[in-house]
């Protein structure tokens, strides 16, 4: 009988040590959220002529309208502004045999391919971008990787003709029921300015409110080291390191936001 007591006693102690174990993990976690600079604490969201605002920038024109935002105000975190990020606009790219001196073989890359073509980006390149804009066969893509919640996919971005662009808001947003909890960066389109969060794979405010974020079909990308790139896609294109551009002062917003919704939503 003394066994008996010394094992059950064995036993309590190790999932009393297990709990305090995860119990100090989850404080560890929610003590990294709340070292993230809170966006409503640090006075981002704001009212402009009757409307719910959220800081975009330094220029008042780059404020984003989030009057019909879906989420929460504070679980926002940051707020450096739409353009701090260079989500690539116009992506160049090189050879496999170029680079093959600069890659480890077990460096993690998305690959996208259709057709004839084939393109691979570095999440290491796409940690700097978050977002790179492409083409892929003809058609508008999206190549993203968010570090926060390690998240990285191929996206179209032909919205049945409807061309959208996309970049960082420069916010982070979690939700505990999602995601385990980790922050995900918060997308924007240049079309019209709605907010996106991928974590939950759609449109969260703006025109195009509840419209579907429309990952590429898992056929044609991957998620793959650099040995399997040069074994299986020696002839991709692969995004050049260390790219920036001009930041554009106007963009065209000629778009069907009401056909997108339509067709799109969620």
């Amino acid at each position: 009988m003394k066994y008996f007591y010394l094992i059950a006693g064995i036993i309590m102690l190790a999932a009393c040590e297990t709990k305090v174990d995860v119990t100090q993990t989850l404080a560890q976690e929610e003590e990294i959220k709340i070292q993230r600079p809170s966006a409503l604490d640090s006075g981002k969201f704001f009212e402009l002529e009757g409307k719910k605002m959220l800081f975009g920038g330094e220029d008042s024109s780059q404020h984003f309208d989030v009057t019909d935002l879906e989420l929460v105000d504070e679980q926002f975190h940051y707020g450096i502004g739409r353009e701090i990020f260079p989500a690539l606009l116009e992506p160049k790219f090189t050879t496999v045999e170029a680079v093959d001196s600069l890659w480890e073989d077990d460096e993690r890359f998305l690959v996208a391919y259709k057709g004839q073509d084939v393109k691979a980006y570095s999440v290491k390149d796409l940690t700097r971008h978050e977002i790179v804009n492409d083409v892929l066969d003809g058609e508008p893509i999206m190549a993203a990787y968010c570090i926060l919640a390690d998240l990285g996919a191929i996206y179209d971005r032909n919205y049945d003709g409807e061309e959208l662009t996309f970049a960082l808001s420069g916010y982070t947003y979690y939700d505990p029921e999602v995601w385990d909890g980790l922050d995900g960066f918060v997308f924007w389109d240049r079309e019209t300015e709605s907010l996106w969060w991928p974590l939950i794979g759609r449109a969260v405010s703006g025109p195009l409110k509840g419209t579907q974020l429309l990952e590429m079909d898992k056929a044609h990308w991957k998620d793959i080291t650099w040995s399997e790139v040069k074994s299986d896609f020696p002839n991709a294109e692969v995004l050049i390191s260390g790219q920036d551009y001009e930041r554009p002062s106007s963009w065209d917003k000629e778009v069907n936001a009401e056909f997108i919704v339509e067709n799109f939503k969620q």
